[in-house]
């Protein structure tokens, strides 16, 4: 339902949540947290609220998050943004100070299964829960049955291209184990009553509130600008016209925050706003306060170092955490006056300004190319002007091409509403919950599809779904394709992933990249030889995840000198791709590729590991050690000689080249050279002890030939047994057995200890080479040979 701003009088924290006082950072509820406090406190219903940015919404998720610990439950919050998470984990050591324990399970720490199973509030970004309820039958991510209450900050973020489905199925399922209460919070939206009927919350516990309860109310428009042909210059067309607009507002000690399209943007528009400042002659800097100079000095970054003395800054993920913290004080302290950001900076702190600016609506990404900045996006910056308690009135401006023009004075007169994308992948979706076990006959499926917003929102609009045609006969025909693509199995309604199916859901991939693996893989099992790193490498860059990356014009130089001439079936991007990997095993990618490099690599070393798996699945142990290597060599930028110490804890890629340089290439070599070894080869005493440790817990093969014969008299057979163990750590191997290049047994074993049959037997040629070669799947170790020559006479 939707509020007036003059509601009921506020509350006051003591009242309503006495032994809780201490977990919120003022006394009262302001007039919007008030009045949802009856749904929240005096109901188990699930709750919806939309508000606008700055309300106090985060308020909403600690009450809810309050009356969980109160009854002894566990209460999950889910942020947008990875970043996020962490800030959490910061704010709420309110609640560790009263004794309850928050635990972050993010993708860059450890999961510690102990403190995630006794926590009692949880953070996760949807990916995390995502990846930990398809786990959830597990011992490490079972804590994740124990969720009460989940609160999902920005529910808005369902609309998300990427990242929406993930989301909205994420939370479907999480219903389906566990039926927690369900808190969810959204900057406005038209539609908020679509994402009530989808998560069951009755009208009374169903909240919207206009743009009146801003705490400062905003005045945003768009501003156009003349677009020239050079897509450089264009940037600096659009700076100009941001600082036009945040000009007056500095002079008049307000502060300006400018949303630019990447990190380097930030740094690049901050150096030439302040030349730009300068020759305006605009009042701006601290350069006269001793303890802030002192202060910047201790910044790690030198650009930004510079920069903030003379009040400008900028903000971006890749700044150090501490360089971050100090941006944000100072800004909120009012030293820095104009400050750059990339979007992170609207989902994550709250650092509002007089005057907001979108300089940049299309964004590069590595992976899409050049797309425009999604619409939740520009939202979420806008919601950022206005200081509460400082500013009368917040002043938003996106400065776009005047083709745009019109498009974004809709976006701000009319909002957007938030649609679902779940059929932008569902296949990919409903073969995961499959070979998950959630949904086990068709029944179960159709049950599913009306757990979904996707589904609600179909009911609620059905005129902008009509191309889906019905929503029943859309999953019936994606469930047909699953099974005669071989992604499940169906038997008298009854329905099982299958390991294709399984291996999909569990790296996440789009189901062509799983036929293309599962094709290698078939092929690699046919003829071992022909799999080689070129192919494994190609393999991955011709993935349906690479098919929108672009190749610029002043990139396509740069892959033709890694990749040389050669023609094959990859599109411009990926042969980009293809570049950026090969150039990666070396550690020498070319400076003009540089900018992407990291983000595809992140994701080619995810494929690159699901690809492994297919391979260990369908072709056996040996073509798995081939994609680890490769893995192995992507992730360090190390030489094939080189790739097997990385498995060593303690041994990086510096490290790892210099002492293959030394002769030394495995766990084995480093054991075998012992601590005075690695000295001679420049590692410290202490350093060297502990990477002698860690090599020994992996494995050190020894092959044991019994009484192998020498020689066989022509015509004679004789079958013996040869032993393969490690004299050190273990792991999960594959034996293959040769005779003079031809196969003769190939079994997996777990090493310690296995042995395999070697049939010696006298034929036609003089001389008979047996070899034992042992491959570790798992480890980027290369493979062990050793051999044995038998004459037959």
């Amino acid at each position: 339902m939707s509020r007036p701003a003059d509601s009921e009088p506020s509350v006051a924290v003591a009242d309503v949540l006495p032994e809780f006082s201490d977990a919120f950072p003022f006394e009262r509820f302001n007039a919007m947290q008030s009045e949802t406090l009856p749904a929240l406190l005096e109901t188990d219903e699930n709750v919806v609220v939309s508000a606008p940015t700055a309300s106090g919404k985060t308020a909403l998720a600690e009450i809810a998050i309050c009356k969980t610990l109160r009854a002894g439950g566990t209460a999950l919050f889910l942020a947008p943004l990875r970043a996020l998470t962490n800030e959490k984990e910061s704010e709420w050591e309110r609640f560790e100070d009263m004794g309850y324990s928050v635990y972050v399970v993010t993708g860059e720490r450890d999961l510690n299964p102990r403190r995630a199973e006794r926590a009692d509030v949880l953070v996760m970004t949807p990916e995390k829960a995502d990846s930990a309820t398809r786990k959830h039958d597990s011992r490490r991510y079972g804590f994740i049955e124990d969720v009460d209450c989940c609160v999902i900050d920005e529910v808005h973020l369902l609309d998300s291209e990427r990242r929406g489905s993930v989301l909205e199925v994420t939370v479907s399922r999480l219903r389906r184990l566990c039926d927690p209460r369900v808190v969810a919070l959204s900057a406005t939206m038209p539609n908020v009553e679509d994402v009530a009927a989808w998560l069951d919350a009755p009208e009374e516990a169903t909240f919207s509130y206009g743009e009146q309860y801003r705490p400062v109310p905003l005045n945003a428009d768009v501003k156009t600008y003349s677009h020239g042909e050079n897509a450089f210059a264009d940037k600096y067309r659009r700076l100009y016209r941001a600082l036009d607009l945040a000009e007056p507002h500095i002079r008049d000690e307000g502060q300006a925050l400018v949303f630019v399209s990447s990190r380097q943007d930030t740094v690049q528009a901050a150096k030439k706003a302040r030349d730009e400042i300068a020759e305006r002659d605009v009042p701006i800097g601290a350069r006269g306060e001793y303890d802030f100079h002192t202060d910047a000095a201790d910044l790690d970054n030198d650009t930004l170092r510079q920069s903030v003395l003379d009040g400008v800054g900028f903000h971006h993920a890749g700044l150090s955490k501490a360089d971050k913290d100090r941006v944000e004080d100072w800004f909120k302290e009012g030293k820095i006056q104009l400050l750059f950001s990339t979007s992170t900076l609207a989902w994550g702190v709250n650092l509002p300004a007089r005057c907001v600016v979108i300089r940049d609506t299309k964004i590069h990404d590595p992976l899409e190319g050049e797309v425009d900045m999604s619409p939740l996006d520009v939202l979420q910056m806008l919601g950022r002007a206005g200081r509460p308690g400082y500013d009368d009135q917040g002043y938003a401006w996106i400065v776009c091409d005047r083709s745009d023009a019109d498009k974004y004075r809709r976006l701000l007169r009319d909002g957007t509403d938030i649609e679902s994308r779940l059929a932008e992948d569902l296949d990919a979706h409903l073969n995961a919950e499959i070979a998950l076990g959630t949904l086990r006959d068709v029944e179960d499926v159709m049950d599913w599809l009306e757990t979904t917003f996707y589904y609600q929102r179909a009911r609620a609009a059905p005129e902008q779904y009509a191309d889906e045609g019905d929503l029943r006969d859309r999953v019936s025909a994606t469930l047909k394709s699953l099974v005669d693509s071989g992604f499940v199995e169906m038997a008298d309604l009854r329905l099982e992933g299958t390991p294709l199916g399984r291996l999909a859901s569990k790296f996440y991939l789009r189901l062509d990249t799983a036929e293309r693996f599962k094709d290698c893989a078939d092929r690699a099992d046919e003829d071992p030889e022909a799999l080689d790193e070129d192919r494994l490498l190609a393999v991955v860059a011709g993935a349906t995840e690479f098919d929108s990356v672009s190749a610029r014009s002043d990139e396509e130089d740069a892959v033709a000198a890694v990749l040389g001439s050669r023609v094959d079936d990859l599109s411009a991007g990926q042969r980009k791709v293809l570049a950026i990997l090969r150039s990666s095993m070396s550690g020498t990618t070319p400076t003009e590729l540089q900018s992407d490099a990291w983000v595809i690599k992140q994701n080619a070393l995810r494929l690159l590991a699901a690809l492994r798996a297919f391979l260990d699945r369908f072709a056996g142990p040996r073509a798995a050690n081939l994609a680890r290597r490769v893995e192995g060599r992507v992730e360090n930028g190390v030489s094939a000689d080189a790739v097997g110490l990385t498995a060593v804890d303690g041994i990086g890629p510096g490290r790892a080249s210099n002492l293959a340089a030394e002769g030394l290439r495995t766990p084995a070599d480093v054991t075998d050279a012992g601590v005075s070894g690695l000295q001679s080869a420049g590692i410290g005493e202490g350093v060297a002890e502990r990477v002698v440790e860690n090599a020994r817990d992996l494995p050190d093969v020894v092959v044991e030939w019994g009484d192998f014969p020498d020689a066989i008299p022509s015509g004679e057979r004789e079958l013996h047994e040869v032993t393969v163990r490690s004299v050190a750590g273990g792991a999960r191997a594959g034996i293959r057995v040769t005779v003079n290049g031809h196969e003769m047994t190939a079994k997996p074993a777990y090493l310690g200890e296995a042995t395999v049959p070697a049939a010696a037997f006298g034929g036609d040629a003089d001389d008979l080479e047996f070899a034992v070669e042992v491959t570790f799947p798992e480890l980027p170790l290369p493979p062990v040979v050793d051999t044995r020559t038998v004459r037959v006479e």
